[in-house]
């Protein structure tokens, strides 16, 4: 699962979708989550990531990155399986 090539992302979190206009501000955990998924991780090596830079519980950081998926997902930021 990927976010898609055209979406732009800043250092601070600004999210930017030239297909629709829209933008978007992601808090740091949120910047690492569209980091790694950039880099084409699974999600268990997302919450590693996390768990690792951020000391989270695992079990909530799997939660909050499903949701985070989800709301990518819903806002097309996110590139379909088939593409």
């Amino acid at each position: 699962m990927n976010l898609k090539n055209n979406i732009a992302v800043s250092e601070s979190g600004f999210v930017f979708n030239p297909a629709t206009g829209e933008s978007f501000s992601v808090n740091p955990v949120g910047l690492q989550m569209l980091n790694l998924l950039r880099q084409g991780l699974s999600e268990e090596q997302i919450v590693n990531g996390i768990d690792t830079e951020f000391q989270a519980e695992k079990f909530n950081i799997e939660r909050d990155l499903q949701d985070f998926i989800d709301i990518m997902k819903q806002y097309h930021l996110m590139q379909d399986e088939n593409e």
